[in-house]
């Protein structure tokens, strides 16, 4: 699409102290009358460079006109335009190319103003080993590059030299989906290295698990034919499947082969058993996906459920950000380019977008959101169950990306009811428990604010950093920082340290080191800033124009320390030295018996020791933190010690030693630790390596 799009951006009109509010906005409706009347993308950014919106539209220049045109004073899409510092705009060949263009844009700039769904796991596979996709549409599987295929868990891009299944909503039913088809099937599940190697059947061929390919158990003609049924089952050809075998099982028995009859009724009974435990089951339907939105105290929920093969997988709920403030800009917008409602209706509805005369638009909105982000990376399947509305360019998009027809179902029934229901109650319960966790949440942060009396004029602002150090032994010291802040967890800003050059076991030198690498920077960008403006200041007076400086460095409103006067001690002195104000410090000190809920909370600045009580709210915040640094330095620990000690990643660093060569050495010793212990001689004996590599491994692993 962006190969053959016609781009036209506005040149970068940044708002300098020269320039005023009103040459600023009279400047943008200028650029926004010389727009085209063409289908395109839009996108509004402030002074500072940050995306604000990022908008479609049929006819370009009177959607961007809308926002200049008239007075938005005292609304959401009011206080937006008042940051906009330029524009860009992008046209496309029709509004169906606006549509992913605009949501490509959202998933990866995420604007402040757009409703916004995050998801950082992609969706989990199953894998078929060595069987390529199919030629035709319900045709047979093409030849497999290997014999004995494998069933496989799989995350990642896709390779078309194997045939995958799904995508599921979790893990646990990749894996349930794996059992199932073990237990009917008998495929295989090890490793290729493993089963090159295999002299007798494993524990999985006892009972009954594994048809034995690696020890000629099976033969490769009846395992393709198993990998085809598996496949059928996978598609939800059940019932065709059952008679197929119900019809060799009759044949076997015909020609008195009651052995080979026998097992093939053992496999129809297996897979009856199965599918009569399926909660939900469908006769015609294969691939559906089911949608439920659900929209309360300015907080959304999208419920996806997933049915593959005509089996029930589970589903996933998501959680969109800046639902009111992108909710009132997208109605707004749409109403005035379509010139349907009047200004003061437009004002009302953004003034409220959570009433309930609109809270049905908003659902659709948020649906049609998570639809047009959510399949530009996962494959779309040819129907869609919807609590909502969808539109028909929001469908025409989908089908025009995935090459097949994409069809919506709003009010379903009978099976596809049952499913939408499921899913509403699901979304209900999901919004419920969000709500209920982020008022605990904001209560935990207020109560923490109070009884440390901090001064915060926005407590969804407080930040919190925690510190704790890990070792074994004096062995792999790692220190950990994790940050808390609009009252959760950020694991996106966490940061591991490796403590090097100090005694094994010191935990005051690690915990001094971890703080002068955490907050010298910071230290002198604060420093930098206070001259800066002091120096804008002088300038002004003299009557000069000073640029603005950049954004100020700021420290978090909390430390937390894992450990009482000692380690409280060494972060004052750093932060003593680098200028810093020490009333942020607070250890998190053990009590009497080490016992969790006798914590004390020990000052840098000589107050005295505080014991909050253990039901206090806002110990309990501070327990959460100290134990996710806790956690977040111990397995960074592990890690490491695991590394020195085996030699992990060694390896990879000699000279000669490719990826073929390195699976080679490790299929053969069994590990790093078996190739170091080898001999020159014994490492001559590996495929592709010579005398000097040999010599050089050897030397290198010593």
């Amino acid at each position: 699409m962006s190969a053959t799009s016609a781009t036209s951006a506005t040149s970068a009109t940044s708002a300098t102290s020269a320039t005023s509010s009103e040459e600023l906005f009279t400047q943008l409706q200028s650029q926004a009358a010389a727009l085209p009347e063409l289908p395109g993308v839009y996108r509004y950014f402030d002074a500072s460079g940050a995306l604000l919106y990022v908008g479609k539209a049929r006819n370009l220049k009177k959607r961007v006109s809308s926002y200049f045109s008239r007075s938005h004073d005292g609304t959401r899409i009011g206080h937006m335009v008042g940051k906009i510092a330029r524009m860009e705009t992008t046209v496309v060949r029709s509004e169906a190319e606006a549509l992913l263009l605009e949501n490509n844009l959202i998933k990866t700039q995420h604007p402040r103003y757009n409703i916004l769904f995050r998801d950082d796991k992609s969706y989990p596979f199953l894998k078929l080993t060595g069987v390529a996709r199919e030629a035709d549409e319900g045709g047979p599987a093409q030849v497999p590059e290997q014999q004995f295929p494998r069933l496989a868990y799989y995350r990642g891009a896709i390779d078309k030299k194997h045939r995958y299944f799904g995508p599921y909503p979790n893990g646990w039913a990749v894996k349930e989906t794996i059992q199932l088809l073990q237990k009917v099937f008998r495929l295989r599940t090890c490793e290729d290295t493993v089963f090159a190697n295999r002299t007798r059947p494993c524990l999985l061929y006892q009972i009954k698990r594994c048809s034995g390919p690696c020890v000629g158990a099976i033969t490769p003609a009846a395992y393709a034919q198993d990998v085809q049924h598996a496949e059928a089952l996978l598609r939800g050809q059940t019932q065709e499947l059952l008679q197929e075998l119900e019809a060799r099982m009759l044949a076997h028995a015909d020609k008195l082969e009651f052995e080979q009859a026998a097992e093939l009724r053992n496999q129809i009974t297996a897979l009856a058993r199965v599918l009569h435990q399926q909660a939900v089951e469908t006769a015609p339907d294969q691939d559906v996906d089911i949608l439920a939105v659900r929209v309360q105290g300015g907080r959304a929920c999208v419920n996806l459920a997933m049915v593959r093969g005509g089996r029930h997988l589970g589903d996933r709920a998501y959680f969109p950000q800046h639902v009111e403030d992108a909710a009132a800009l997208w109605e707004s917008s749409e109403a005035e380019e379509a010139g349907e409602v009047s200004d003061a209706a437009e004002d009302a509805h953004a003034a409220d977008v959570t009433a309930p005369a609109t809270a049905r638009a908003i659902e659709a909105q948020v649906l049609e959101a998570f639809i047009a982000q959510h399949y530009l990376g996962v494959p779309v399947p040819p129907v869609l169950v919807t609590s909502a509305p969808v539109s028909a360019q929001l469908l025409q998009a989908l089908a025009e990306q995935s090459g097949t027809r994409v069809h919506a179902v709003h009010q379903p029934r009978e099976q596809r009811r049952v499913w939408l229901e499921m899913a509403q109650k699901n979304a209900d319960l999901q919004l419920a428990r969000l709500l209920a966790e982020e008022g605990s949440q904001q209560a935990r942060t207020r109560a923490l604010a109070e009884a440390l009396d901090l001064t915060v004029q926005d407590l969804d602002a407080l930040t919190i950093e925690c510190f704790d150090i890990s070792h074994t032994a004096g062995e792999a010291t790692q220190a950990s920082c994790v940050v808390f802040h609009h009252h959760k967890m950020q694991p996106g800003e966490y940061r591991r340290y490796r403590i090097e050059g100090i005694t094994g076991g010191d935990d005051y030198a690690a915990m001094r080191q971890v703080l002068q690498r955490r907050y010298g920077k910071l230290a002198e960008a604060m420093r930098a800033g206070a001259q800066a403006a002091a120096e804008g200041a002088a300038g002004a007076d003299a009557g000069q124009g000073g640029a603005p400086a950049k954004t100020r460095a700021r420290l978090p409103d909390l430390v937390l320390i894992d450990g009482g006067k000692g380690q409280v001690g060494v972060a004052r002195e750093v932060f003593t030295a680098l200028g810093l104000d020490i009333a942020r410090i607070v250890g998190v000190e053990k009590g009497e018996g080490r016992k969790v809920g006798l914590e004390e909370l020990v000052f840098a600045d000589g107050r005295e020791k505080v014991a909050l009580g253990h039901d206090s709210a806002a110990l309990l915040l501070v327990a959460q933190i100290r134990d996710e640094a806790h956690r977040f330095a111990i397995t960074g620990m592990r890690a490491a010690r695991a590394k020195v000690r085996v030699g992990g990643g060694r390896l990879e660093e000699i000279p000669g030693v490719g990826p073929k060569k390195r699976a080679r050495l490790l299929r053969r010793f069994g590990g790093v630790r078996g190739v170091a212990e080898a001999s020159v001689e014994d490492l001559c004996t590996v495929e592709g390596i010579s005398r000097s590599l040999a010599e050089t491994i050897y030397h290198a692993l010593r």
